[in-house]
């Protein structure tokens, strides 16, 4: 194998790597806002019973 071969074998480990990498941050960063929606619908309600 030559030193460009090597290369080239990392550096497209290294694209997938970093490529599923960004793929779990967008679904984890998409799970963390459906959460913060859900707290804030979960307070709206509370705020609205105890005005009641």
């Amino acid at each position: 194998m030559t030193a460009k071969t090597i290369a080239t074998i990392g550096l497209v480990l290294f694209s997938i790597a970093t490529l599923a990498s960004c793929g779990n941050t967008i679904r984890g960063m998409g799970r963390d806002t459906a959460s913060a929606v859900d707290a804030t619908q979960d307070a709206g309600r509370s705020v609205e019973r105890a005005a009641n």
